[in-house]
């Protein structure tokens, strides 16, 4: 589920919490609840309930801190990778493990030879 720009405040197992994310995988919530303690964040973690057997398991993943938004953390580039450097949109949605400074330049423009951007330090 890509980031969504309303911030959701809900009980999550009897704490109030800001949703992060909720339809995630077992492997999309241990991403995302492993990136956010890293960030010192206490991630707070439910089981949705399933429309029939057949369904999918999927998860409500929160945070207990109230204030915290997770968009503006993200496109702020306000929390820290575990491997080193900031999160940029495409890490956090997983669609690649470098992390990019400047997310808004597509890969055709941070080319060898196309642009200064791959100039920048790594």
């Amino acid at each position: 589920m890509p980031l969504q720009a309303k911030h959701i405040v809900e009980e999550i197992n009897g704490t109030r919490c800001t949703v992060v994310e909720k339809g995630s995988t077992a492997g999309r919530m241990e991403f995302l609840k492993t990136l956010l303690s890293f960030n010192g964040l206490e991630v707070i973690t439910a089981e949705e309930k399933k429309e029939d057997e057949t369904a999918a398991t999927t998860f409500t993943i929160g945070v207990s801190d109230l204030v915290f938004n997770p968009v503006i953390a993200v496109y702020e580039m306000a929390l820290k990778a575990p491997g080193g450097g900031r999160v940029s949109p495409a890490y956090w949605e997983q669609q690649q493990t470098d992390i990019v400074d400047q997310y808004w330049v597509s890969e055709k423009e941070v080319a060898e030879g196309t642009s200064a951007w791959h100039l920048r330090e790594k």
